[in-house]
């Protein structure tokens, strides 16, 4: 054993008794598919606590610390993993958090600029207008006289990121190696994801890049905009961007005393979602209601780029395909969609798959336009995943998430408002143009004329090795994890049997999201 897994099992520990005092374990111990060595160590991490009566999800993450909010967010995607309940708690943290001292903040704007604060701005607010569990925003002035947002991270935090990060590897690893519906649900894979997400957004750089490309991206769709990013004030530590005047589009009493129409920013919000992911495949994955404001002619306006998601074009059109083929009742084409896709392993029955897809539809079908749910819908389909062996697809978690937040948001600015009947004319759209007669001839002359100029490429390579398509990208390298069980060179020993037992209780605390319902 290795200072190193040392430490990993101390901060798993630790944050293992913060769950803990939140309740966060009663539903690990209840579940049938907890391995009992993680089962037993729930047990005596509990011991002497008061819970709430209700698990608070949300509240251990925020006294674990900023990695550990970003994690609950990337977790608040995985209803399969995590149960529903605990997905809409999740779904509230906005990480909010004490602010940064001033002086610690001038130090990082003109440590990583290499120049006093005076040159870049002529007047800087020190007082924050919002501290994340990543940076914080300060209002200021350019020299020129334009009013600017100012991004900055907080002081050491790509090192704490950093750490904690190397411990949820650590942990997802350990648990992976248990196999059963551990290794089913990839927690590895979630952490990658976790990973990528979190990499992007601890360089401001990148977040101000997918600003300026969702801006491009979204230029000719009226009625929604993207603040303008200095790039002459941008830099991995610090991004500033156009101010904001506007109104939270979650302050309903404020757009009414406004003058605005609630319905149609609604209706606009979900065009401009699907406008995003489906006509484009990149779409703001983090659109919260405190990343969304109102101007005073009605556009609505997105901050926050940290979180982005992208789909492919194959993988779009198979998306449309079971969204319309859900709200139409077809579901043996949805069905079809997913073995194409290879969602579903071949060796299950397409039949079967229709029918299972058809439990989860028609009951949402029978019910009243304004009573039906995309939110539920997708959890419906979540759950039949373990029936058929499908893995998790982790390309299209964010879009379920975001779609969620979407149809959130909507329904509180009009209530009566359906996704599924403001999406449909819209899909049904795509889908013509798209996957159309006229398209499909397009679609194959282009791959044609792409095929034969790359004929003598593919000829030789053709006999190394062709893979097959499929409807889920290929996953990224994950880091190596030395397993403590299979170091070579050790003799365990009772010792080593007892660390055994720990490690495995231990990863399963700090990836507690293992398997479905735990948290029901």
């Amino acid at each position: 054993m290795t200072l190193s897994d040392l430490g990993h099992i101390r901060r798993l520990l630790v944050w293992g008794r913060v769950l803990a005092r939140h309740g966060a374990l009663r539903g690990i111990e209840r579940d049938r598919n907890t391995p009992p060595a993680v089962r037993r160590l729930c047990r005596l991490a509990r011991l002497g606590t008061f819970q709430p009566r209700l698990p608070d999800y949300a509240g251990a993450f925020v006294a674990i610390g900023p990695a550990a909010i970003k994690l609950g967010q990337t977790l608040a995607t995985r209803p399969d993993l995590v149960g529903d309940a605990a997905a809409r708690n999740l779904l509230a943290l906005q990480d909010q958090l004490a602010p940064v001292e001033f002086a610690a903040i001038r130090r990082e704007i003109e440590n990583s600029f290499e120049r006093p604060l005076e040159a870049l701005f002529a007047s800087f607010d020190p007082v924050p207008v919002g501290a994340a569990s990543i940076a914080q925003v300060h209002r200021a002035t350019t020299p020129d006289g334009r009013a600017v947002a100012v991004k900055v991270l907080r002081p050491g935090v790509r090192e704490k990121f950093a750490r904690d990060i190397a411990t949820y590897e650590w942990a997802a690893a350990h648990l992976e190696a248990l196999g059963g519906e551990a290794r089913r649900l990839r927690p590895r894979q979630v952490i990658a994801n976790f990973r990528r997400w979190t990499t992007r957004e601890l360089d401001l750089r990148r977040e101000a890049a997918s600003a300026s490309e969702l801006a491009q991206a979204m230029h000719a769709f009226a009625g929604y905009r993207v603040p303008d990013i200095d790039w002459d004030r941008t830099n991995g530590r610090v991004m500033t961007l156009d101010w904001i005047d506007g109104i939270k589009i979650s302050e309903t009493a404020r757009l009414d005393a406004a003058g605005h129409d609630r319905k149609d920013l609604a209706q606009r919000l979900v065009l401009a979602f699907l406008s995003q992911a489906i006509s484009g495949g990149y779409f703001h994955a983090d659109m919260h209601q405190g990343n969304l404001f109102v101007t005073a002619d009605g556009t609505i306006v997105a901050i926050d780029f940290g979180i982005m998601g992208r789909i492919d074009r194959r993988a779009r059109q198979w998306l449309a395909e079971i969204l319309y083929g859900l709200t139409t009742g077809n579901y043996r084409r949805v069905a079809e969609i997913h073995f194409e896709a290879q969602y579903v392993p071949s060796y299950h029955s397409v039949e079967e798959f229709a029918t299972a897809l058809r439990a989860v539809g028609e009951p949402m079908r029978g019910r009243p336009v304004k009573d039906l749910s995309v939110g539920q819908m997708l959890d419906g389909l979540f759950a039949i995943t373990r029936d058929f062996d499908m893995q998790t697809q982790p390309h299209l978690l964010l879009l379920q998430k975001t779609m969620v937040m979407v149809e959130g948001i909507a329904t509180q600015l009009d209530p009566d408002i359906n996704m599924w009947e403001t999406a449909a004319p819209y899909v049904r759209a795509w889908i013509r143009d798209e996957l159309g007669p006229e398209a499909a001839v397009a679609d194959r002359l282009r791959e044609q004329a792409t095929t034969l100029m790359r004929l003598p490429d593919l000829i030789r390579r053709i006999e190394d090795r062709f893979p097959p398509k499929g409807g889920a990208p290929e996953a990224p390298p994950l880091p190596d994890v030395a397993l403590m069980w299979d170091r070579k060179g050790q003799s365990p020993g009772w010792i080593g049997g007892l660390f055994t037992h720990l490690l495995a209780a231990a990863a399963g605390i700090a990836v507690f999201m293992a398997a479905s319902g735990w948290f029901r």
